[in-house]
């Protein structure tokens, strides 16, 4: 598999909120991009707040720009604070360094990285990596 098709960002969506349902969450907004930072899914469940797109997107993004999931660019902004809030300037404000955005991969070659938002960031990220996991790829949450 070269790239992350529209049916393979379906299963993920799809299995993502059926582990939401499961775990009994928040509304979550989960959003897909692929290799190149391209919005290739974005779905909201009924009920989410306000600044959920734009927070789900910011997890997925901030992991495709830096090459690791959000859980490893927590961990370095509580490390390097001033390293990741100068890349957050240079990506115009658009990171959001915290548990919840998760590369997609097959075997070594990145596809993407779906982010979500809308209950704690361990239950966000669970949800990432069930349904990147459910279509049959490696989640990289970190």
């Amino acid at each position: 598999m070269a790239e992350l098709t529209l049916d393979i960002a379906r299963k993920i969506l799809d299995a993502a909120f059926a582990k939401a349902g499961q775990l009994k969450l928040k509304p979550l907004v989960v959003t897909i991009l692929d290799a190149r930072g391209v919005i290739k899914l974005a779905a909201a469940q009924d009920g989410t707040s306000l600044m959920r797109a734009e927070i789900a997107h910011g997890k997925a993004y901030g992991a495709l720009a830096m090459g690791l999931g959000s859980r490893a660019l927590f961990q370095r902004a509580q490390e390097q604070p001033y390293f990741i809030d100068a890349m957050n300037t240079l990506a115009k404000g658009a990171l959001v360094p915290v548990p919840g955005g998760v590369l997609i991969q097959d075997g070594t070659t990145l596809l993407g990285a779906v982010g979500i938002s809308g209950d704690t960031s361990d239950n966000d990220e669970a949800c990432a990596i069930a349904g990147i996991e459910a279509a049959g790829l490696k989640a990289n949450a970190g």
